[in-house]
């Protein structure tokens, strides 16, 4: 995720960093180039051009920016959505943190407390379809025999076990350990919403749909501009392309919040927030320090 101060007129024209810029800059160029090569046309036989309206694309480009923001919003609902889920799992985490506070044998504590952190830890490698226990297997207590497909569910588990079995054993009362059992619902609860995101992309026919539809308006845009136009056709041409292709582009990165792009979510830096958590919950000082931007780029 870019986080930066709000630039100022020399960077909003001069900014690379978190730009959609660099990944359509080539489609930009050719529909540039092209637009330049229609004007030469239409200089050399301009009659070719006499009967071509503007008017048709006045209506597509309208229909096509509504189509666009559409699908745009779509795509910022799941990024939100994705950080709403990982909010909660900040709370689900800090709630059973407190609620263990009360478990008098401290490595019992300290062990449950650590799963919850490798929850987390397996969470995001699951997401960025990395290996969850090497993510994870340092805060694992144990670590759970079977470590094959679903390893986030099965600390999950874990963890469920060892409140059951603390319950039974008068550890904590009834009352505390449904309040843990509810926070344990709420973290399986996150995990699918998350996995729901990753694995259920748009539906590919309306993307196909719109990628198509901004292709051939960019390409067929400057046959009715050239004689109007001239040569101010390939700079607005550049415009309108770098704007449909830009969005088109910014869509596609927060379609997926959780692919490690430089747009996406910074799930690295709240899982160490919850590291910091639980390590806070154990008495563990200095605790790690909290993950900063690198070039403006905040993991």
């Amino acid at each position: 995720m870019i986080v930066r101060p709000k630039p100022n007129l020399i960077g909003i024209l001069t900014s690379l960093k978190g730009s959609i810029a660099k990944r359509i800059a080539w489609r930009a160029l050719m529909v540039t180039l092209l637009a330049s090569a229609i004007v030469l046309v239409e200089m050399w036989h301009p009659s070719y051009f006499s009967k071509v309206s503007a008017t048709p694309f006045t209506l597509l480009g309208l229909s096509l920016s509504i189509f666009m923001s559409f699908r745009n919003n779509a795509c910022y609902d799941r990024w939100y959505e994705a950080r709403k889920a990982w909010g909660d799992l900040l709370v689900g985490v800090r709630s059973l943190a407190r609620e263990a506070q009360v478990i008098k044998e401290e490595s019992e504590r300290h062990s449950l407390l650590r799963n919850l952190c490798g929850f987390a830890h397996a969470l995001n490698a699951r997401l960025r379809k990395e290996d969850e226990l090497a993510a994870s297997g340092a805060w694992l207590d144990p670590v759970p025999k079977d470590t094959a497909g679903d390893l986030c569910g099965r600390i999950l588990m874990q963890v469920g076990q060892r409140c059951s079995t603390l319950a039974e054993s008068g550890a904590i009362n009834e009352w505390r350990y449904t309040l843990m059992s509810n926070q344990l619902t709420r973290l399986t609860q996150v995990q699918a919403i998350c996995e729901r995101i990753k694995n259920t992309p748009l539906p590919f026919p309306y993307t196909l749909l719109l990628h198509r539809t901004i292709y051939l308006f960019c390409i067929l845009l400057p046959f009715a501009m050239a004689e109007p136009l001239g040569w101010m056709t390939p700079i607005f041409t550049a415009i309108v392309s770098y704007t449909f292709f830009g969005l088109d582009a910014i869509a596609d990165a927060l379609e997926d919040p959780f692919g490690g792009d430089e747009n996406q979510l910074p799930t690295d830096a709240l899982v160490r927030i919850i590291e910091r958590d639980v390590l806070a919950a154990q008495g563990v000082s200095p605790l790690p320090p909290l993950l900063e931007p690198v070039d403006f780029v905040l993991s």
